[in-house]
């Protein structure tokens, strides 16, 4: 149950909860993919997002001082240039042109969605010692900074620097250990089921599930002790207005 009056500290998980509100970022891409009209199905898209994925956890594309943009552009371009190695597209001038548009659009669509939620990122910083923990591939303190997100939080716990990746309990252990407070006065608000709000609770935090558009993989009667649909419920939660 949650306990408003207990929460002394705050974990946000940072893609898929403050850059997406609820959606998980294959839903965001492939949202792009239609717009664009790229001749590939669903499933097939996420054979594309998958491999990707799994190639920048081995191959260091990602640099720290990389940007929103630019990660975005890298991962798709890995993904179209796997879909004409595999055949699916054509190599031609109107495929080349896919990754650029595709890129602007989805982070037009965070820097939108961020600007938003600030005001409610600040109210909370505020009142509270906030701490990121995010699985990422390095960069996340240049994505932050890009969108002027970087002062919101006292410490930073990224997957790619700790060696620690969600859903392990032990990188929200780690963020316990930074706030200092014991894990029942610290909300652990995150995306994902699997990966947020079971290692959160198993350190024994207070949760706040953002259900969105997901991936599938979260159980459908799932539960936290707040599950909200929209960031910005938040400031009612919270008490801010």
């Amino acid at each position: 149950m949650f306990e408003l009056e207990k929460v002394k500290g705050i974990i946000f998980d940072y893609g898929g909860t403050i850059d997406s509100n609820g959606k998980h970022w294959a839903e965001v891409l492939w949202e792009a993919y239609q717009d664009m009209e790229v001749p590939v199905t669903k499933e097939v898209f996420r054979e594309a997002f998958v491999y990707v994925e799994r190639y920048l956890a081995v191959h260091p594309d990602v640099q720290p001082n990389h940007n929103f943009f630019e990660l975005l552009k890298i991962k798709t371009d890995l993904q179209i240039s796997y879909l004409i190695e595999q055949n699916i597209l054509d190599n031609n001038d109107k495929t080349s042109s896919y990754s650029l548009v595709i890129s602007t659009q989805c982070y037009n669509f965070a820097k939108e969605i961020i600007s938003k939620e600030k005001v409610i990122l600040n109210a909370l910083r505020e009142r509270y010692p906030m701490v990121l923990v995010s699985n990422f591939y390095g960069n996340v303190q240049a994505v932050l900074k890009d969108f002027g997100l970087l002062d919101f939080f006292d410490d930073i716990i990224e997957s790619a620097v700790v060696g620690v990746r969600k859903p392990d309990p032990a990188i929200f252990g780690l963020g316990v250990d930074k706030l200092n407070l014991p894990a029942s006065n610290i909300v652990v608000i995150g995306d994902s089921h699997a990966k947020d709000i079971v290692p959160a609770s198993k350190n024994g935090c207070q949760t706040i599930w953002l259900k969105g558009p997901g991936w599938g993989d979260d159980e459908e009667n799932a539960t936290a002790d707040v599950i909200i649909t929209d960031f910005m419920e938040l400031e009612d939660i919270f008490q801010l207005n």
